[in-house]
């Protein structure tokens, strides 16, 4: 089944994400890898700055347990991504968030797709519920 490409509109939360020079393969575009690369920059920054992501003295961190993407279009540099981040589902221990990259401008979504991310104790590396302040952060993005 064809995936139906996402509109800007339909994502909560904007970052802008420069490309790099060495982004681009030998085919004049973004290389495929690089826009996972995108995805986990918008998700973190997110979390982040809601200061519910502590990398290197939290308790609970999210591993990414699976990931997707669509291409539509290509980006290349020096094109400035706009990275749209939408959570769709939320559970007890994990989270879905969507990712739409879009060129600069442009209303339809040059890639999309998602990251899943199941948070653990960082010592039992176990599932564990998400943090109140957590689950609040990521209901924002809940379209």
């Amino acid at each position: 089944m064809k995936p139906v490409v996402s509109l800007r509109e339909s994502y909560p939360h904007f970052l802008s994400i420069p490309t790099r020079w060495m982004d681009n393969d030998v085919y004049g575009h973004v290389n495929n890898v690089n826009y996972y690369s995108y995805f986990d920059t918008v998700v973190n920054d997110y979390l982040m700055r809601k200061e519910v992501l502590d990398f290197t003295d939290g308790e609970v961190i999210g591993l990414v347990v699976e990931t997707q993407c669509n291409y539509f279009q290509s980006i290349a540099f020096p094109d400035v991504v706009d990275a749209g981040l939408r959570v769709t589902k939320l559970g007890s221990s994990s989270v879905r968030y969507e990712i739409g990259l879009f060129r600069e401008g442009e209303r339809e979504a040059a890639a999309q797709g998602h990251f899943v991310h199941v948070y653990v104790g960082r010592e039992s590396r176990r599932p564990v519920s998400l943090p109140d302040g957590l689950r609040r952060a990521l209901h924002l993005l809940v379209p």
